[in-house]
Formats: C-alpha cells, structure tokens, sequence
C-alpha cells in the first residue's frame, strides 16, 4: 500500500501506469477497429451462423450471434459490435446487456488457457476440477441468458439471425475501410475522452490503498463461511486480499502438507473466486468498458456480469458441496 506522500518518480508513472495505459488503448483501439471492419464487409452473417441455434432460441438480434462468436477471439471486438449496433438503433438497452451477458462463455473460454496454466502447477489435479466446474457456470450462465430474452424479448421473424444483413459477404476493401475509418475515427475520441481520467483515477485509488482497504475489510468478514476448515480460510483470504496466484500458492501449500482433502481444497477456491471476483472486476473493467459504451451502460453491464457470474459459480459451489 502506498500513501498520498509517497514520491511519485518517472520510473512509476511509466511502468505503472504510462504503458498499461497504452496496452489498454491499444487493445481497445483494434477490437474497436476489427469490430466495425468486419460489420462493414458484412461478414456479421457468416459468423452469426455459428452461434444461430442459441440466438434465435433467445430472441437476441442477429449482431449478438456475431458478437457471441467474436467473443472467442477478442473481447474488444465483440463488445465494439455489440455499442455501434446500439448507437445505430438497431439493438434496445435491454437487447445490449442481454448479448453482452451471452458473450460470458466465450469470453471465459478465452481466458481458459491461462486460468488453467497458472493454477495448474500450483494445485495439480485440482485445477482440471475446479477449472471444468468454473466451465459448468459459464455454461449457466449462456442457458440462463437464453432463458431470460426467450421470456422478456419480443418475437423476432424467423431465420431473424441474417435478416438484417445483405445476402452475401462484400470483398470490397477499399470502400470497406473508407467506412470502418470514418466510424472509427468518430469513436475514438470519446473513448480515450472516458478511459483516460477513469484509467489515472483508479491508478491513484490503488496507490493509495482504497482497493488494499475494500479487499482487507471483506477479507476479514468471512465468518459466515464456518463450514469450511479453517485451512480454507487461508486461501480465499489470499485469493482476496491479493492476485489469484496467492490463492493457488497458498492452496498449493495446504496441497503438500495435506491439510485439506480435495473436495474442501476446491471449495475454498470457488468461494474464493466469487468473493474475490467484484472489487477487480470494478479496478479493472470499468476504464476498459467505459472505453466502448457510454459510462453509464458500461457500469450497469459490470454489475450485471458480475450478479450472474456469482450467481452461477455459487450454484456450481452449492450442487458440488452437497453432492461431489
């Protein structure tokens, strides 16, 4: 934890926020870029085809099957789509969060790897388990968002999935481009306009410890999670209190010392992740997301991803306490 008095040197401001920053417009900057491209080549048919059963069976647009799809590859890019289709008019506020919310199970498959890699050494055959549960949630997570727009979306005509878009893909390059510049360079400003402040903001929030002092606090309220071993206690305090590697070294430890069975070593990871999950969610997507839509929208698809994610990693928990 660092105070307000703390110097502030060249060497940290560069390092600790001057090239993060840039990483983060950077990455936001090509998936914004790649998005609208691929909308004005009309390739939006072509890839919502892979996610066209899903979609039409939860009544969501044609451009959340693109986004859906997109997801796998590049978050960026799939939340892009799904903002320009919202200025356009061509998706309802409802209808953004709703395909934004479908997008969890790709987006997580794209960080799959990595989750599995880091935790992997730490914990051994553990991580396949919790990995393949956290999976089973994200897999939820899709069946629910289906469930919920096939009862609170309109009807849409059938076969609604391409019916807004063109027959056939454009190979117009040229004219592709002219186009995608014009739309990118109209977004651009008000996306580095948002993300910048929020960005230094919340650099300076960490420096000083707001976030040390919300993870401590919460850390330090577990006491409702008695049915767990005390050894447990330990790793979801590190997967709080600090980056998830702790909770996988600490778990890790408990591992070679056998001072958790395997089942209660897993638990305590899952509980850990939920509690763990908002505070870093807020830290780190919020600039991110308020890059793409407007910061209102973008703090209202946080907390919405958020409530789901808990809700269907707790259910996972609850069916693997009672009966794994």
């Amino acid at each position: 934890m660092h105070s307000p008095t703390d110097a502030l040197t060249l060497a940290t401001l560069w390092h600790g926020l001057a090239i993060p920053l840039s990483r983060l417009l950077l990455s936001v900057s090509v998936g914004l870029f790649v998005g609208t491209l691929i909308e004005a080549l009309n390739w939006t048919r072509a890839v919502a085809k892979i996610a066209q059963p899903l979609v039409q069976l939860g009544r969501l647009k044609d451009v959340a099957g693109a986004s859906f799809s997109l997801a796998f590859f590049s978050g960026a890019a799939a939340n892009a789509m799904l903002a320009e289709a919202y200025e356009k008019g061509e998706m309802s506020r409802r209808e953004v969060m709703l395909s934004n919310l479908f997008n969890s199970l790709p987006t997580y498959f794209l960080h799959l790897p990595t989750l599995f890699f880091i935790a992997a050494p730490f914990i051994g055959a553990a991580a396949a388990l919790y990995v393949g549960l956290t999976v089973g949630a994200a897999l939820l997570r899709t069946l629910g968002i289906v469930i919920l727009g096939r009862l609170t979306l309109p009807p849409l005509p059938k076969g609604c999935v391409v019916c807004r878009l063109t027959d056939t893909p454009r190979w117009d390059w040229r004219g592709a481009l002219e186009k995608t510049l014009k739309r990118f360079r109209r977004r651009l400003p008000r996306m580095i306009f948002y993300t910048i402040p929020i960005y230094v903001a919340f650099f300076f929030l960490k420096r000083w410890g707001a976030f040390d002092v919300m993870e401590a606090w919460m850390a330090e309220h577990i006491s409702f999670l008695s049915w767990l071993p005390p050894q447990a206690m330990g790793i979801i305090a590190f997967h709080m209190a600090a980056e998830t590697t702790a909770g996988y070294a600490a778990a890790g430890a408990l591992v070679q010392t056998g001072g958790l069975t395997l089942k209660e070593l897993v638990l305590a990871l899952l509980v850990g992740n939920i509690l763990s999950s908002p505070v870093r969610a807020v830290r780190h997507q919020f600039p991110y997301y308020a890059g793409i839509f407007k910061p209102g929208l973008a703090l209202n698809l946080i907390i919405s991803n958020q409530l789901l994610r808990a809700a269907s990693i707790a259910l996972v928990t609850l069916g693997y306490a009672l009966w794994g």
